[in-house]
């Protein structure tokens, strides 16, 4: 593995887990990810760590889990598609889960999480070359440019957060900050069909985006649309019933304006999409995705008090 000289000594907030560019905590008293009052600073204050000193632990080791691991009905033997959660044991900081997309045309690392090791380098190997690392927020900024040198793959980040990146890149070409409302990755050969399209939504920040990958009909969400308990288990669920929750901030539990959550069906109104499956382990959900995004859209915008807002004149597209 090529890193930056010291890479692994770089700070790494122990609260979110986003790694910056100071070895020393002389250099960096606060980290502005928490003081953001989308997030917060644990109650005992502001502390560190290290990539080096979780792995010299001995603690840490991330988790490799199939979500959904089998050929397309429509794929030729040499088409399969997979889906591989990367998650660290015990929980580091937020805790969510890594998505690693492997396709024909290549693979796809959504969003990051902050341990790495060299034994997460060639498991990740295993299934292929890694095309392209692309973060949804902020929030999962963690040491993204770190697994970005670590591959040899550009890491993507939104124009829009700019301002949360704590770490740059020495190599321009390593850290691409993204402009506008899609942007693809893994074309075919054999046509202008691209094999996952990022798109940008906002609400939870400003260039919060989800991953389309059409080949398989799923959307990856991140917390950008956050799979609540209710919709995990949804059969034969009463009226009412809510699968996804919109939010400016989840700990402190801070809802997205009701304009914000109409923003966020429009940009994903169009794919053709039928699950999800969001940050969290265990947070998915199958069959029905696109319309129970527009029913719990509907939900939690009346339920603040808003019953005859725009939303409710939305309809999924046939």
């Amino acid at each position: 593995m090529h890193y930056t000289t010291n890479a692994t000594n770089f700070l790494i907030c122990v609260t979110c887990g986003v790694q910056y560019s100071e070895t020393s905590e002389s250099q960096r008293k606060t980290c502005p990810v928490c003081d953001d009052p989308r997030q917060y600073v644990a109650a005992a204050g502001q502390s560190w760590t290290t990539l080096r000193r979780m792995r010299e632990s001995g603690k840490y080791q991330n988790k490799f889990t199939p979500i959904q691991d089998g050929y397309l009905a429509s794929s030729s033997s040499d088409d399969k598609h997979q889906l591989v959660s990367i998650q660290t044991m015990p929980q580091v900081a937020i805790g969510q889960r890594a998505l690693l997309c492997v396709s024909p045309q290549g693979n796809v690392l959504w969003d990051c999480i902050t341990y790495l090791d060299a034994e997460t380098v060639a498991t990740v190997k295993s299934y292929g070359r890694l095309d392209a690392i692309v973060i949804s927020h902020p929030h999962y900024f963690s040491t993204c440019l770190h697994w970005a040198e670590a591959f040899g793959c550009p890491v993507y980040l939104s124009a829009e957060d700019e301002q949360w990146i704590m770490r740059r890149s020495e190599d321009v070409g390593k850290m691409v900050i993204w402009s506008g409302r899609q942007k693809t990755f893994c074309s075919s050969k054999n046509d202008d069909a691209s094999e996952f399209v990022c798109v940008k939504t906002g609400g939870h920040f400003p260039g919060s985006s989800v991953l389309y990958w059409p080949a398989t009909r799923m959307l990856l969400v991140a917390d950008t649309i956050f799979v609540v308990p209710s919709g995990v288990y949804h059969v034969d669920r009463p009226e009412g019933t809510a699968s996804f929750a919109f939010m400016w901030s989840y700990p402190n539990l801070i809802p997205l304006p009701p304009d914000e959550i109409l923003n966020i069906w429009r940009a994903v109104k169009d794919l053709d999409f039928e699950d999800t499956h969001s940050a969290f382990s265990g947070r998915d959900t199958y069959g029905r995705s696109k319309e129970r995004v527009l029913e719990s859209a509907k939900i939690v915008v009346k339920s603040m008090g808003y019953a005859t807002h725009a939303i409710h004149d939305e309809r999924v597209p046939s």
